[in-house]
């Protein structure tokens, strides 16, 4: 593909999450890196070139419903990288664009029906186009994803290993990540029925097992474990299940890390009525109208948000506690670490990989040494022998 006129295409670059990721972009890409910006409204386009002081960069107007400017998108570069959600609502188009043209595919999303459905509709004709489809190239779920990666490599090799991973944040969300959680609230049936189909056509490793493990709550790392059923360890599976070196027998738990018995109750209650309001549409209609779509934290609020992903994994006799750790979880690190994959994709040797892969198994540690570069720690917290 290196006769196309673009390296990376950034769609939806004129969003909260998108501008970010193009300043990044802009700051981080070598010299020679092939750069356009992409989205439906021009005037906004110029604005966010002239913005970032680089007039360099081509402008490309495409729309969701247009199918035939994402397939010209598509065409015209090696990797689109995109922030336009909720995906349920907008992403399979461009998704099936890029699998029809053997075009890398990078996202933002969160939302575990989405995947789902990708990998049913568009992963065979990814494979076969050599295309890679890589989701949740964000805080969902690259710490939890590489997390798991690093820890296992801490382990013996090919032994049963077990790893519970737990994750703190403060950060504020976007317009666009509110409007993302409350769609996929309201959607528990077809989360169900998209999980069941996919399940059904997805491909399982000879002689190996990968279980998801629900867990409760518990006391560990001296927090309480709530189980989270975030998209995370949907990714993490998909990771297990296409890299042997995660053992013959691998289980992962997801929790969040909470200080508080009475914060783990409250949580409970709060996500419970954020849900059933989700179910009645007025009642939905007013929860999306509290924040606006391209709404933000500020700079500051932003400079003060942080998160840590610690993992516990245990094999062969031999138990280990590693640590994710950065700033801005939402926002300046999502921008990060979508940026750094584009540039991971586009100038890394990696393992030949397509279809529906993730960040593990299509880049690993050459994203995670990038991550590190930009600032995102890694480290092995202690280990002992049991």
């Amino acid at each position: 593909m290196s006769d196309r006129p673009y390296d990376v295409v950034l769609f939806g670059a004129t969003g909260f999450t998108g501008a970010l990721t193009a300043q990044y972009l802009v700051k981080h890409a070598p010299p020679g890196l092939k750069l356009a910006l992409a989205g439906r409204n021009k005037a906004k386009l110029e604005r966010l070139r002239s913005d970032l002081d680089a007039p360099q960069l081509d402008l490309l107007i495409a729309d969701v419903e247009d199918a035939g400017s994402l397939r010209a998108v598509a065409e015209a570069t090696r990797i689109v990288v995109t922030t336009v959600g909720p995906y349920i609502r907008y992403g399979e188009p461009l998704v099936a664009a890029c699998a029809a043209a053997g075009t890398d595919y990078l996202d933002l999303t969160g939302e575990p029906e989405f995947v789902d459905k990708m990998y049913v509709a568009h992963h065979a004709q990814a494979v076969a186009t050599d295309a890679r489809l890589i989701h949740c190239c964000g805080f969902d779920s690259i710490p939890y994803d590489l997390g798991v990666q690093f820890t296992v490599e801490q382990l013996p090799h090919r032994v049963p290993i077990k790893v519970d991973g737990m994750i703190r944040a403060g950060g504020k969300p976007s317009g666009g990540t509110w409007e993302t959680a409350i769609t996929a609230f309201s959607r528990g049936k077809q989360n169900l029925d998209a999980h069941r189909a996919r399940r059904r056509l997805e491909e399982r490793p000879a002689g190996r097992s990968v279980k998801l493990a629900a867990g409760r709550i518990h006391r560990l790392q001296g927090f309480w474990a709530v189980p989270l059923p975030t998209v995370d360890p949907q990714i993490v599976r998909r990771s297990a299940l296409l890299l042997d070196s995660y053992g013959p027998d691998f289980t992962y738990s997801h929790y969040a890390a909470v200080r508080r018995l009475p914060m783990v109750a409250g949580g409970i209650v709060g996500v419970g009525l954020l849900v059933a309001a989700a179910q009645v549409p007025p009642a939905r209609r007013a929860l999306l109208d509290r924040i606006k779509a391209g709404d933000g934290p500020s700079p500051e609020r932003r400079a003060r948000s942080w998160f840590k992903a610690r993992f516990v994994g245990s094999g062969g006799g031999k138990r280990v506690v590693t640590e994710v750790s950065g700033g801005d979880p939402g926002y300046d690190e999502t921008a990060k670490m979508l940026g750094e994959c584009a540039l991971s994709l586009a100038l890394d040797d990696l393992p030949k990989t397509a279809g529906q892969v993730t960040t593990a198994s299509a880049m690993g540690p050459a994203l995670r040494d990038r991550l590190v570069a930009a600032g995102i720690g890694f480290r092995v917290v202690s280990t002992e022998e049991y």
